[in-house]
C-alpha cells in the first residue's frame, strides 16, 4: 500500500469513527432530553416544558393534537398548570404525579438532525386526603416521539403519547372501567384548552393493540406487524 493509500484509509476510518461518535452522543442527547421531560413533568414544571419543544411542534395527547408552541402551552400551561397546580409553575402540597420513563429506544436519522425514540411510561398519581378528595391510580403508556436537533442542540418536534391502561390502586387493572379518563372530543376554540385537531383510532384497557413500532425488526430487517385478534370469536377459536 502507498503512502497515499495508507493516509487515505486512515482518514476515512477517523471519519466513519467520528460518524459513529456523533451518533452515540446524539442518542444519548436524546434520552437526557426525554428523560428531563419526565422529570418536568413530575414536578409540574409546565413553563420549562413547553421549552422542550420546537416551534413547529405537535403534541399527541388523549386523543388530541396540540400544534406548535401556542398549543402545546395550551395543554400544559392553561389546562395541565391550571387544573393540576391551581395555576402554580411547580409542584402543590398533597399532589403526586411521577412519570418514570423506560425502556427506551432511539435511533439516529441519515439526516443527522432527525431522532426517532420509543419510551414507556408507568405513572404513579395521587391526591392526599388532607389536600380535598383522595384518589390514587396507576397510568401506563408509551411514547412514539420524534425528535430535531435546532441549531445543534436535540428538541421535542412530535410527542405522541399513547396511554395503554389506567387502573385504580385499591382494585387494580382486572377491574378497570371503560373510559376511565375520557378522550379529548372538543377542539380549540370550542374548548379554550382543546387540542387543534381530533385523532382516530384511540384505545385503552382492556382493549389492546400495539403501537406501532418507528423501527424494523433488528435481526430480520422486517417491520414488526402482530396478528390482531378481534374480541370474542378469536378467544373461542383459541381455546378449542
Amino acid at each position: 500500500m502507498s503512502e497515499s493509500d495508507r493516509i487515505r484509509a486512515l482518514e476515512n476510518q477517523v471519519a466513519e469513527l467520528t460518524r459513529r461518535l456523533t451518533v452515540r452522543e446524539d442518542e444519548q442527547a436524546v434520552r437526557k432530553l426525554h428523560h428531563l421531560y419526565g422529570y418536568l413533568i413530575d414536578k409540574c414544571l409546565y413553563n420549562e416544558t413547553v421549552e422542550l419543544f420546537t416551534e413547529d411542534c405537535e403534541v399527541h395527547f388523549f386523543g388530541g393534537i396540540y400544534k406548535g408552541h401556542a398549543g402545546a402551552r395550551r395543554l400544559y400551561v392553561e389546562r395541565f398548570q391550571k387544573n393540576f397546580t391551581h395555576g402554580n409553575n411547580g409542584p402543590i402540597d398533597g399532589f403526586l404525579l411521577d412519570h418514570p420513563q423506560l425502556q427506551d429506544i432511539v435511533d439516529i436519522q441519515d439526516d443527522g438532525v432527525t431522532a426517532l425514540g420509543r419510551f414507556r411510561c408507568m405513572m404513579q398519581a395521587g391526591r392526599h386526603k388532607d389536600y380535598g378528595e383522595p384518589r390514587q391510580w396507576w397510568e401506563g403508556g408509551l411514547y412514539e416521539n420524534v425528535y430535531k436537533k435546532v441549531d445543534g442542540v436535540w428538541r421535542i418536534h412530535v410527542l405522541n403519547y399513547c396511554p395503554q391502561w389506567h387502573a385504580d390502586f385499591e382494585t387494580g387493572w382486572a377491574n378497570t372501567r371503560p373510559q376511565y379518563v375520557p378522550f379529548l372530543d372538543t377542539t380549540y376554540p370550542e374548548d379554550p384548552t382543546g387540542p387543534d385537531e381530533l385523532k382516530k383510532d384511540v384505545w385503552l384497557w382492556p382493549t389492546h393493540k400495539v403501537v406501532p413500532f418507528h423501527n424494523v425488526h433488528p435481526v430480520t430487517k422486517q417491520p414488526i406487524v402482530p396478528e390482531r385478534w378481534q374480541g370474542d370469536i378469536d378467544r373461542e377459536k383459541a381455546e378449542k
